[in-house]
């Protein structure tokens, strides 16, 4: 594959500052991106589902991935967004594990893709790949764990309001209105992000709207006054009648 051909130069400059290719050369990052395989995926495809064997890792070149995951009793949680630049399937050489979670596009998305195989041969050749994945790894352990002691600790509110919080820092444009999610997002996707209910989720969200905290449309959230969710995520005073009520998980 000819690298100019896999990818635009904003892609390629995406690519290069991720990090998984922290600490290499520049050669050595373009001959990483080379190896991939370039692949368009539409709307609404899964890259892979929880639990199928782990044979692929992807990078991300333009689009959104949300990843998923089915806990025992059959709920669904979103655990994170994949934006440009992120890897997904990181597993695949680092372990003979499955997927443990499931990852669908929300919009069309360009990805460069690295079987089992080809990828270790790269960790081979450049041992700094390996590093930054098992780093990826731990990262990513250290989100799950303050995921689940959010579940376990905190109000269903300042989880809602921490989940908007991290799409600001992931997908936030500012615009002449405020900051929009520029992600697909329903209530019901906030509810399997927060592990509440979408009857409690609407009932925050809708008095939010009506303190003129935030703006919500077809599948669309905008902060109009994003200093206000961040005191909710951080439990500082407030006049949020929200807050000082006890909602419902």
């Amino acid at each position: 594959m000819v690298l100019s051909d896999a990818m635009n130069a904003d892609s390629l400059e995406i690519l290069l500052k991720c990090d998984f290719l922290y600490g290499l050369s520049h050669d050595a990052r373009l001959a990483f991106l080379a190896a991939g395989r370039k692949r368009h995926i539409e709307p609404g495809v899964f890259l892979f589902n929880q639990d199928e064997p782990a044979t692929v890792f992807y990078l991300l070149l333009s689009g959104i991935v949300r990843l998923a995951q089915v806990t025992p009793e059959g709920h669904q949680v979103i655990v994170h967004h994949v934006t440009p630049g992120e890897g997904i399937g990181i597993i695949v050489v680092l372990s003979n594990m499955p997927y443990p979670v499931s990852a669908e596009t929300l919009e069309a998305c360009v990805l460069l893709s690295y079987d089992a195989e080809t990828t270790r041969q790269l960790m081979l050749q450049y041992p700094q790949l390996a590093i930054n994945g098992m780093e990826l790894v731990a990262q990513h352990f250290v989100q799950v764990s303050a995921r689940f002691r959010e579940l376990a600790t905190q109000r269903v509110e300042r989880r809602i309001a921490h989940a908007i919080l991290r799409l600001v820092r992931q997908v936030g444009v500012r615009t002449d209105a405020g900051i929009l999610l520029d992600v697909p997002l329903s209530r019901q996707d906030l509810a399997e992000m927060t592990g509440t209910t979408l009857y409690t989720t609407s009932r925050v969200l809708s008095q939010w709207e009506k303190l003129g905290w935030i703006k919500t449309g077809r599948e669309q959230v905008t902060l109009l006054q994003p200093h206000e969710l961040v005191a909710i995520a951080e439990d500082l005073p407030t006049n949020n009648p929200v807050a000082k009520s006890t909602l419902p998980g």
